[in-house]
């Protein structure tokens, strides 16, 4: 497909700085852009390209202003990362979608499915599972017994839902991600562990996506709940009667051990793992590679293992680096020290 500068300006309410006939056909990143492309610029950091990229139109924030000529046309709109993320949507609504169902899928007869959706092949929906309509759900997808799963929602390959699992309206769920797995639950015997059933399920609620590989262990009794707009990357483990709140988002390799909530509208950096039972206040910000081991209360910025307020952590960091220093001035004293005290003990 291609479009117009004014054309898109059109659709982002945007303001034209340049030619507005120019035309292109795909994206690019602004460093790599070429004629034909449309990139954008929102990180300071990479300004310096939109002087010198080949792209034919940048989208730009509003407050932009150009310290020398630029070949390419702007459009100038409040946010260009939320602008690209539009016209990003606009082209995946216009791409073909698949639809019918593959006969290499085995399908319960006590399955319903909803219309205008797409199963792929080898994937098996169990019994008394319900799909809604519009639903994408491609090869290798299991589907178990008394699962329901609402409109508009997207199921890579080899996904698995286990079991009495909900899933709500236009979710994504990304290959390899498992979705009701028993929770990791045993009581310590004499001689060993005794495995505790794990008899409740997943609720994964609207507008939430779920990322390659991440699992989401069933409750013990009850839900573990990921509420409305959570969004979680790849190779995140959470695990059983957690509950993830609203609009939260979580970087991989997060670990959340049993029951623990997660606040609204959180945002964790790569390799954060919370212990069981703690409660993250709505708002917070936990740094990558963080530990919490104990609840944090609401807009929290935290960091390191055991986590401190990031402004403390920083603090900290610059001493690390002269500790080895600090410790031969601290034991050079100590031995003057020592000295000192055998010459006033001789006098």
């Amino acid at each position: 497909m291609t479009f117009s500068a004014k054309q898109i300006a059109d659709h982002l309410h945007g303001e034209i700085i340049g030619n507005p006939d120019v035309q292109v056909h795909s994206f690019a990143k602004i460093e790599e852009g070429k004629p034909g492309t449309i990139t954008f610029l929102s990180n300071p950091k990479y300004t310096h390209y939109i002087y010198e990229t080949q792209a034919d139109i940048v989208l730009v924030n509003s407050d932009f202003v150009p310290e020398k000529p630029i070949k390419a046309t702007m459009i100038k709109v409040p946010n260009a990362y939320s602008a690209l993320a539009s016209l990003l949507e606009l082209v995946e609504m216009n791409t073909p979608k698949k639809t019918g169902i593959d006969v290499r899928s085995a399908i319960a007869s006590s399955a319903q499915l909803g219309k205008n959706i797409y199963i792929g092949a080898f994937t098996v929906v169990e019994e008394n599972a319900k799909i809604g309509d519009n639903c994408q759900i491609y090869p290798q997808v299991y589907i178990g017994d008394n699962v329901k799963i609402g409109k508009n929602t997207l199921i890579h390959s080899g996904v698995k839902i286990y079991r009495d699992c909900i899933i709500g309206d236009n979710c994504i769920l990304h290959s390899g991600a498992v979705i009701g797995a028993e929770g990791f639950g045993f009581s310590r015997e004499k001689d060993g562990y005794r495995k505790i059933p794990q008899t409740g399920n997943v609720i994964i609620e609207n507008d939430v996506e779920i990322g390659a590989n991440t699992t989401i262990d069933r409750a013990v009794f009850g839900s573990t709940i990921i509420h409305q707009g959570v969004k979680l990357d790849n190779l995140i483990h959470i695990a059983h009667n957690c509950e993830i709140g609203k609009n939260t988002v979580m970087a991989a390799q997060v670990g959340i051990a049993g029951s623990s909530k997660i606040g609204e509208n959180c945002v964790f950096g790569g390799q954060v793992g919370i212990g069981g039972h703690v409660t993250i206040g709505d708002d917070s910000q936990i740094g990558a590679q963080s530990g919490i081991l104990s609840n944090t209360p609401k807009g929290s910025r935290i960091i390191g293992t055991p986590a401190i307020p990031v402004k403390n952590y920083f603090r900290s960091s610059v001493l690390f680096a002269k500790l080895p220093a600090m410790d031969r001035e601290l034991r050079a004293l100590k031995t003057e020290i020592e000295e000192l005290k055998k010459k006033l003990e001789e006098k």
